[in-house]
């Protein structure tokens, strides 16, 4: 896995987790102004990663998605993709969370 943090197309900065064949595992649960507070929140999701609560939920379109949530609620990231079974999104986040740790980046 890879940290990657880049500028959207309103010109605010994100960050993604990137699996080993350049899958958006995980997004930034929000933009920044900054490359560098971008940086600073992929730098702090990697460091907490293991100690977020991992939500699953369902979409408008039926469909699973994950988000991790710090100890005061705030979401600070989210699945990069939906999915067809509330497992399959649990399995995800549940590599997310197992890997994160160890992505090289941001």
């Amino acid at each position: 896995m890879q940290f990657d943090v880049y500028a959207d197309a309103s010109g605010s900065y994100r960050w993604r987790l990137l699996d080993g064949n350049g899958q958006n595992v995980a997004s930034s649960g929000e933009s920044f102004a900054s490359q560098s507070n971008a940086t600073r929140a992929a730098e702090g999701f990697k460091a907490g990663a293991k100690t977020y609560t991992y939500e699953i939920y369902e979409d408008a379109g039926g469909n699973y998605r994950w988000r991790a949530k710090a100890g005061n609620g705030e979401k600070v990231a989210s699945s990069g993709e939906s999915f067809s079974s509330r497992s399959n999104a649990t399995s995800a986040a549940d590599n997310v969370r197992d890997n994160a740790g160890s992505a090289t980046g941001p």
